[in-house]
């Protein structure tokens, strides 16, 4: 007997939330990548604390849903796994890609690239892959994925871009050795321009941290 792994293409679809309206008044377009287990209407939640007629939100949605807990009640989502991770890549990124080309974001706005959690290694990804120059760069309590290396990101202008890791003191994800391993990874990444900022929390989003970040 053989078994044989064989891939076809086929056309898909996919949900993505927005918040607040995109207007002359607004100042900072975002681009926010949910963790593992969200769904990105609930994800919009933390960033309600920002001013409404300043800040237009873009949270796209995870394409894999999955049920929380055996009651089949809740429902969340994740952007990658171990199983078939390069091909999940290029379909996600596919998938981003065609938000962008949906949302007028090209005006001169200030760009604000966010990811939380898992949503830290798509968010990086899709930047280097769009060769995107946000003002403000956000990792919020993830990891930059191990493929990306300090050439990736060269044609930033860190003058430019506001780089930030941002993490809760009790988070239990990040140990100290994993703390470690990501901020020499920051700093051999983006030359030391690299801001920490640290928060007395969990693995969590805290809409008074949001609101700092960007006055940053």
């Amino acid at each position: 007997m053989v078994n044989t792994t064989k891939r076809v293409s086929y056309t898909s679809s996919n949900s993505y939330e927005t918040l607040n309206k995109l207007t002359e008044k607004t100042k900072n377009i975002w681009i926010v990548l949910h963790g593992m287990g969200y769904l990105s209407r609930y994800f919009l939640k933390p960033f309600q604390a920002l001013n409404s007629e300043e800040n237009y939100i873009i949270s796209p949605q995870a394409p894999s849903k999955y049920y929380l807990k055996n009651d089949f009640k809740y429902v969340g989502a994740s952007w990658l796994t171990k199983e078939d991770t390069p091909a999940e890549i290029e379909n996600v990124m596919a998938y981003l890609q065609a938000v962008l080309e949906n949302e007028p974001i090209s005006s001169p706005k200030k760009l604000v690239l966010f990811g939380f959690s898992q949503g830290v290694s798509i968010v990086t990804r899709f930047m280097v892959r769009q060769q995107l120059r946000p003002s403000n760069l956000i990792l919020y309590a993830g990891g930059i994925p191990r493929e990306l290396k300090a050439k990736d990101f060269e044609y930033l202008d860190l003058e430019q871009t506001e780089i930030n890791m941002v993490y809760g003191s009790k988070d239990h994800f990040l140990t100290p050795d994993r703390l470690q391993t990501e901020f020499k990874k920051l700093s051999d990444l983006f030359k030391g321009r690299a801001k920490i900022v640290e928060f007395d929390g969990g693995h969590e989003i805290l809409p008074d941290v949001v609101k700092k970040l960007v006055e940053i």
